[in-house]
């Protein structure tokens, strides 16, 4: 009933399925070029241009003149023109879009459309076109022959079935995770060699993604030449001559009587937080977004995986702490009132003296992170590190293979067009300077000097003559050096600025009357200081962002390529340096330099320099990492992601409809597909994406140590933003253009870099940071009967109070009520009763020793470890590497038969030849005009053969 009332209805729109055909219903919208227009305005440029074209370079368009909806508007010339600015628009999109033309590319404008002043020019790649463009890519189609895919006999494939059927449940149902048995052999398009490949239906050989993928690479090669300047279509978005440029999604994803769709399928299999629990279908994901975007997926996925054995180990860890809190002797020590342990005061004046078993919750806490089996654990971990990386980079194999990029090198790319337009303008720089020397500068108007250029570059690449030096790069390069150090300096000053707030607040607190607010101290100093830096570190974060694509920018790098590396590296160091140093400052630098009492280190004369709790700093170094962790992952990770989009969506959505200015018939209409789309939010670029999931892999690995739970926050994380992003990709975003790729990138060595560097830091966390290294050490040298009791107090110095400097002591000594004449401290100092008193002790330079043995020994240790792992596993598995020798194979044996039946028919056709011309010659040497004429004939033959 529904399709009866549509035929009835005879919606003209339908023909061309809402906007994924041209008006002719056949030829499919492979991209979209969005503009502002104004209504009272015309193209009479175009006009003119159309009937003074070349009927041989541009049938199409003298035929059909942009066709469709508003090409053809006439304005009176009684009417008002346009402003300088919009024609100056109109004429760069004109010369554009001629030029698409020329290469190929057919071209149909829309302007009646329900969104008020924009119009829309689908554009659509016919076959040669995309025939031309595929064999300059070298992309990889399915040819005719078809072959068996090596299966595992025997005991692999018993296993491989019972694995089948336990994992049936969480396999996505779509045809394309399906284990395949069969595959079609692949090889580079080639117009010359097309009957190689399967053309039974042209209209679906090259799919959606591939004739996007195409139409963009179109859009790299064409310019126009516009004041001196080259514009490719990048410059074009940038300078508002074009809104917007995006491929189509392939339909609705929602809706009872929507078509199926790739689209609509992802949606339910894909990017529902309801198929949490199933793997991701990687490769419908790539046969609609492209490879690049399907290999981050498929990373993020194995990284998610690896994440689960090292969330059981890390929460077994965490488990043995809460077991053995009790067991443990320092912290019961510490605990003991018994003990009767009186400290030296935080502050000066203000403090008063404290008993350590006040302190006696942080001890224990302490112990939850600070135990023998965290040190298991940083190896572990780091061994971890080294079995993700070779595990994708043999996952990255398998979808290479199965993806038909084996042989994939990526091609020089194009120039971008600001690169093309920054060396035009060093000619022209030097051309002038040239002729100013000869002084010979004849006079020539701007028209000439314009078609000049255009010649110029039409016969010639200036990017070929010239080129960007390190010279006219200096000024960037200079730009970039002095804006980084800058960057990182404000990063040091607002870590400075969060120490001098936790001394002050510190200080502050410290004059509590109550007991238990002194106790608490600690805590709320470190709790509300973190979250600072959560605000300062998320607010930074957006910053940097724009500042690094700015230093970029200045350096107008030659390539795409060049450009995304640059960036990422910049954004990266950045982003590095904001979201760790304040956990780097806990870690490495805090209660280092202290001093002592009666010689404490001050900053401006007033504020003592912090110290460890009496536990050690690595339950605050636990805070600080968990809080900014969780804080990045709840508020910038997902808040932002879901909430921004959604803000942008509706302020677009309001703004549209305070334009629209539409009958209701027109606004009951609906929305053509490329209207829909242009609503959605721009693809960012997949550098976001990766970056925080860097970030979070340098939590999970950098500081392990102090964190055992970070691997199982990682891991919820990562659970909802795979649905997260797939969401946002299949419904909140505009398609991207697929981009092929065979690994990703610069991010893998930044994995590497990271894994290594990790190593490096938990050794020092365990041996600096911890307790681990001391304790040790007075297991083995000091404890008289092999146990720990005793160490809380080794580990202590003792103070004179009678040595406090003027104007130091506590206000209050009677606090506690008695009279203190002794105080202690956490270091290895003299006694004050020791000839040396106050001096550093030999405990100290032993316990040192202890700590640099331990950090070379396990860094030693575990790097030899982790490329064990790395020489043991092979990149390449070995059935993937036999699939490869076995296609190559099968390619050779296609080629050769393709010979030998050229040979056979070149036999055949020289065996007619010869027996022609045996005919020929048994008549008589007498030849008549009919015999000269049957030589002739022979003759031709032999010449057509």
């Amino acid at each position: 009933s529904y399709s009866l009332l549509n035929s009835l209805c005879q919606d003209p729109d339908a023909n061309c399925k809402y906007g994924l055909c041209f008006r002719d219903g056949k030829r499919k919208v492979d991209y979209i070029l969005v503009y502002h227009y104004k209504k009272s305005s015309v193209s009479r440029t175009l006009t003119r241009r159309i009937h003074h074209n070349d009927s041989s370079a541009r049938s199409i368009k003298q035929d059909h003149p942009l066709p469709g909806k508003g090409g053809h508007l006439d304005m009176g010339e009684n009417e008002p023109h346009m402003d300088y600015h919009e024609d100056d628009k109109r004429f760069r999109r004109e010369e554009y879009e001629g030029n698409l033309m020329e290469a190929g590319l057919e071209l149909e404008r829309d302007e009646d459309t329900k969104i008020h002043g924009i119009g829309f020019v689908k554009i659509h790649a016919p076959w040669n076109v995309l025939c031309r463009e595929a064999e300059f890519l070298k992309l990889k189609m399915p040819t005719k022959k078809v072959y068996q895919i090596n299966q595992p006999h025997g005991l692999l494939k018993k296993i491989n079935s019972v694995l089948q059927k336990i994992t049936e449940p969480i396999q996505p149902k779509v045809a394309e995770h399906k284990p395949q048995t069969v595959k079609r052999l692949s090889y580079p398009f080639s117009r010359e060699k097309q009957h190689l490949f399967d053309l039974s239906d042209k209209e679906s050989f090259f799919d959606s993604k591939t004739r996007s993928t195409i139409v963009s690479i179109v859009f790299k090669i064409v310019h126009c030449y516009y004041v001196f300047v080259c514009q490719g279509i990048t410059s074009l978005l940038a300078n508002g001559v074009y809104s917007a440029a995006y491929p189509l999604h392939d339909g609705d994803y929602e809706g009872e009587n929507v078509e199926l769709n790739d689209r609509k399928l992802l949606c339910e299999e894909w990017a529902s937080y309801g198929v949490f629990y199933k793997y991701q279908p990687i490769d419908l994901v790539r046969k609609y977004f492209g490879e690049k975007i399907g290999l981050y997926f498929a990373w993020l996925g194995v990284y998610t995986q690896m994440l689960i054995p090292a969330s059981i180990v890390g929460v077994i860890v965490f488990l043995y702490g809460c077991a053995t809190v009790d067991e443990n002797i320092p912290s019961m020590e510490m605990c003991d009132q018994r003990n009767n342990i009186i400290m030296c005061p935080l502050c000066d004046k203000t403090c008063s003296y404290w008993k350590m078993s006040s302190a006696c919750a942080t001890a224990r806490a302490s112990h939850l992170f600070d135990n023998p089996a965290t040190v298991f654990f940083s190896v572990f971990m780091a061994l971890w590190a080294a079995t993700f990386m070779e595990h994708w980079k043999r996952k990255q194999m398998r979808l290479n293979y199965r993806w038909d990029l084996t042989g994939f090198e990526e091609e020089e790319a194009h120039p971008r067009a600001e690169y093309e337009a920054k060396v035009l303008e060093k000619s022209l720089r030097k051309e002038y300077r040239h002729k100013k020397k000869r002084r010979h500068l004849p006079e020539e108007t701007a028209n000439k000097w314009r078609q000049r250029v255009k010649t110029v570059m039409a016969g010639v690449k200036l990017t070929d003559k010239e080129k960007l030096t390190w010279k006219d790069r200096f000024p960037a390069y200079f730009t970039n050096f002095v804006g980084i150090i800058f960057m990182i300096g404000l990063t040091f000053a607002i870590v400075f600025g969060v120490i001098i707030y936790r001394i002050s607040t510190a200080a502050a607190l410290a004059i509590s009357s109550t007991p238990s607010g002194r106790s608490s101290v600690r805590v709320t100093v470190t709790a509300t200081a973190v979250i600072i830096n959560l605000v300062v570190i998320i607010i930074l974060d957006e910053v940097y962002g724009c500042i690094a694509r700015w230093l970029t920018q200045i350096e107008v790098p030659k390539t795409d390529k060049s450009f995304e590396e640059r960036l990422i590296f910049k954004a990266f160091l950045l982003k590095f340096v904001n979201a760790y140093t304040p956990i780097f400052y806990v870690a490495f630098f805090k209660g280092r330099f202290v001093g002592r009492p009666g010689d404490y280190v001050y900053i401006f004369r007033s504020f003592r320099m912090e110290e460890c709790a009496p536990g050690g700093c690595l339950m605050e170094l636990c805070i600080q990492l968990s809080i900014i962790m969780l804080g990045k992952q709840l508020i910038q990770n997902n808040l932002f992601e879901i909430g921004i989009p959604k803000m942008k969506k509706l302020i677009r959505y309001l703004k549209l409809k305070r334009q629209r200015s539409l009958d209701h018939e027109e606004h009951m209409k609906k929305k053509q597909r490329y209207e829909v789309d242009y609503n959605l939010e721009p693809f960012a670029g997949l550098t976001p994406e990766y970056m925080e999931m860097i970030i979070q892999f340098g939590f999970v690995t950098l500081f392990v140590a102090s964190f055992p739970l970070a691997p199982l926050f990682a891991l919820l994380n990562n659970i909802i933003e795979i649905r997260l992003d797939a969401k946002k990709f299949v419904t909140e975003l505009r398609r991207p253009v697929a981009v092929r790729a065979k690994d990703i990138g610069i991010w893998y060595n930044i994995l590497r870099g990271v894994g290594k560097l990790a190593v490096i830091i938990n050794a020092f966390v365990i041996s600096f940071t911890s307790d681990f290294i001391p304790r040790l050490v007075y297991l083995y040298m000091y404890s008289e009967n092999g146990t720990m009791h005793g160490f809380v107090n080794h580990t202590l110095s003792s103070f004179n109070v009678s040595d406090f400097q003027e104007g130091t002591a506590p206000n209050d000594p009677m606090e506690l009520g008695y009279e203190v004449q002794i105080c202690r401290y956490k270091d290895y100092r003299e006694p004050p009763w020791s000839e040396n008193k106050y001096d550093i002790s030999k405990d100290f330079w032993a316990v040192l020793a202890a700590r640099l043995a331990f950090v070379i020994v396990f860094q030693n240790l575990v790097m030899f470890m982790s490329d064990f792992v790395d020489w043991i596993i092979p990149d390449i598995p070995k059935d993937i590497s036999q699939q490869i020798h076995k296609e190559k194979v099968l390619m050779v044996e296609v080629f050769m038969k393709e010979e030998q039946g050229k040979l056979q028919m070149l036999e055949t056709w020289k065996d007619k030849d010869m027996k022609k011309g045996e005919n020929c010659n048994n008549h008589s040497p007498k030849l008549s005009r009919s015999h000269s004429g049957s030589v002739s004939s022979c003759h031709s033959y032999h010449i057509d053969v």
